[in-house]
């Protein structure tokens, strides 16, 4: 599954806790700001299968020096380390005129 037009990274990466970590909470009533681990209670298998999610679902890579509790501290920090990552990826496939 690929994010969609209508679709924000948030709303796709609460569909993959719900639907792939499976948490028991709906994915509506997840805030972009609760924390993964203390609110949301996922374990540490539960943040290693997020990470694969991600680079899976939305094509970026996360190595080790960003998977970090920062990063993955909640919905909105996964989805802003994402951005980053797309965006990053994108400018190096930037040809640079001579």
């Amino acid at each position: 599954m690929t994010v969609g037009s209508g679709d924000t990274l948030e709303t796709t990466l609460k569909e993959i806790l719900v639907e792939d970590l499976f948490l028991d909470v709906p994915a509506e009533q997840i805030g972009d700001d609760d924390g993964l681990l203390d609110v949301l209670g996922l374990d540490s298998l539960g943040f290693v299968e997020l990470r694969a999610q991600c680079e899976q679902r939305f094509g970026v890579k996360i190595t080790d020096a960003d998977f970090t509790p920062l990063h993955f501290r909640s919905v909105r920090t996964v989805a802003g380390l994402v951005r980053t990552l797309r965006t990053e990826a994108a400018d190096e496939h930037v040809a640079v005129p001579k």
